[in-house]
């Protein structure tokens, strides 16, 4: 299973770019995709994308519950920071 991570704002200082590619035997569920997250970057990360704070889209569309996540192949999980600025 290929999925496309996007990281935006802060995130993609975290993770140390836009966009990264993820590679799994099987579809992944948020946690799942926490410990991958773990696994590859930095632990700061995964406890900021696991926070209220972020929202997450799958292909686009906004998930409400992000405990819903299900990631299956060929998918782009994007995690966007809360919005700031003045």
């Amino acid at each position: 299973m290929q999925a496309r991570l996007v990281f935006l704002g802060r995130l993609e200082d975290l993770a140390g770019g836009a966009d990264h590619d993820l590679a799994a035997s099987a579809p992944l569920d948020w946690y799942d995709v926490l410990g991958w997250l773990g696994d590859h970057f930095v632990p700061e990360l995964a406890d900021t994308v696991a926070g209220d704070k972020v929202r997450v889209a799958v292909n686009g569309a906004l998930l409400g519950d992000k405990h819903a996540l299900v990631l299956a192949d060929g998918d782009e999980l994007a995690f966007l920071p809360p919005v700031s600025g003045g």
